[in-house]
């Protein structure tokens, strides 16, 4: 039997470059045989046609083509289809899945490391971000982005042309900031491209941005998404075991946690990292026992400086029995009701969990209901942070009187509300 085909995953926004890198990478295969299956969000997949033509193949060949959706939700069954297929009829050293700028990269490795038919011919190398540099500067300098269209420096209006419309509405109108920061956290490699467009300091920032959002992955700067396939071939970068491939929010989480036990959490103001501190990128990690008040809480979510650039975690909610998540990316906040609290439960569903769950941190009094939230940003006042959080918290009359409305948050599980648009 031979062995499993090593598989990079490209992501990144439209217009930041993937389809250039595709072309060179093509171009620059050298001895490797490399097998690319695109996707586009448009009707008419443009980047399977761009790829064919400035690499010289047929889309029929080597280019498998999906198209009318994202290949990380409604197309899930045809990428499946489109890469046993490639594997069976072809012979080839690697394969290329570009998604689309609207997606997430995670679902796609998902598909080639969960037990199935892909999964026993594939193995995910390397997960590759790449970024239009300034773009992404700017959507964490308290700035709007805006999609860059043709005439751009590096010439990438391959791309930006390709959906036919506003990346920020392909997605249930989310903004492309929150894709931008999900796509670098969940990234092996990010290639700051059209670094041509930033000085020498801003690149340094940009690396920064990454390195507090997603610790482990090298950056390579470019223009023209000119990249030594070395960096993107066998490299092995993917390792879903580990605590290296965690996100910076969440590793902060994984890192602190152990260390406090049952504590009530109520007076922890010393958990917070310090990496280079050239452009003073830092974090901190916010941990109540008391839950919040809903008005409240979103008047100092919607209060957040420009410069923290990511904060999220799970937050104690009065007026709801859920887990209620908050993500905030550069200016977009949305918060998600997942399932409940452990401590909600029944009786016997709670004793059951908790003995599956020896590790679970608990309460005497308020079980597994908490909040902890990460806030990661340059420059901030960590002080007046933690000041503004603790004054949304319920006061002990707001208590004892009963919950009140969520508010402007989700009340039931799945629900998910925006707190702050940009």
């Amino acid at each position: 039997m031979r062995d499993t085909i090593p598989v990079t995953i490209l992501s990144g926004s439209l217009g930041a470059g993937k389809t250039t890198l595709l072309n060179h990478l093509l171009t620059e295969a050298g001895d490797r045989d490399i097998a690319v299956l695109v996707n586009d969000m448009g009707t008419v997949n443009v980047d399977a046609e761009l790829i064919a033509e400035g690499s010289e193949l047929d889309v029929d060949d080597g280019v498998a083509e999906l198209s009318n959706g994202c290949i990380c939700c409604e197309l899930q069954d045809d990428l499946e289809t489109a890469v046993v297929r490639l594997a069976n009829d072809r012979d080839f050293d690697a394969l290329v899945v570009e998604s689309s700028g609207i997606s997430e990269p995670a679902p796609v490795a998902r598909l080639f490391t969960t037990e199935s038919r892909v999964a026993a011919l594939y193995r995910v190398d390397t997960l590759v971000t790449v970024l239009d540099t300034r773009l992404f500067l700017d959507a964490f300098a308290g700035e709007t982005p805006e999609r860059r269209g043709a005439g751009t420096t590096d010439g990438d209006a391959d791309e930006a042309d390709a959906g036919g419309g506003d990346p920020a509405a392909a997605d249930g109108d989310r903004p492309l900031s929150d894709l931008m920061v999900e796509q670098v956290e969940l990234s092996n490699l990010v290639v700051l491209n059209k670094a041509d467009l930033c000085s020498d300091a801003e690149l340094d920032e940009a690396e920064e941005l990454v390195g507090a959002l997603q610790p482990d992955a090298e950056t390579v700067r470019t223009t023209f998404s000119q990249v030594d396939p070395d960096r993107l071939f066998d490299r092995g970068l993917f390792n879903p075991d580990k605590i290296a491939d965690l996100p910076g929010w969440k590793r902060a989480l994984a890192e602190d946690g152990h260390s406090h036990g049952n504590a009530t959490h109520e007076e922890d103001g010393h958990d917070h990292h310090h990496p280079e501190e050239v452009y003073g990128v830092t974090s901190f990690t916010y941990r109540r026992r008391r839950p919040f008040h809903p008005e409240r809480l979103a008047e100092a979510l919607r209060d957040l400086p420009a410069s923290v650039v990511r904060s999220k975690g799970t937050v104690w909610l009065a007026g709801t029995d859920c887990r209620v998540v908050v993500g905030q990316a550069g200016p977009s906040i949305r918060a998600e009701a997942q399932g409940p609290w452990i401590a909600s439960l029944p009786d016997i569903e709670r004793d059951m969990y908790r003995s599956n769950r020896p590790d679970l941190d608990w309460h005497d009094e308020h079980g597994d209901r908490r909040t902890e939230l990460v806030f990661i940003g340059t420059d901030y006042d960590e002080d007046g942070l933690r000041s503004a959080l603790d004054d949304a918290l319920v006061t002990d009359e707001e208590w004892g009187d009963g919950d009140p409305s969520t508010g402007p948050f989700p009340a039931e599980q799945g629900e998910e509300t925006v707190i702050r648009s940009p």
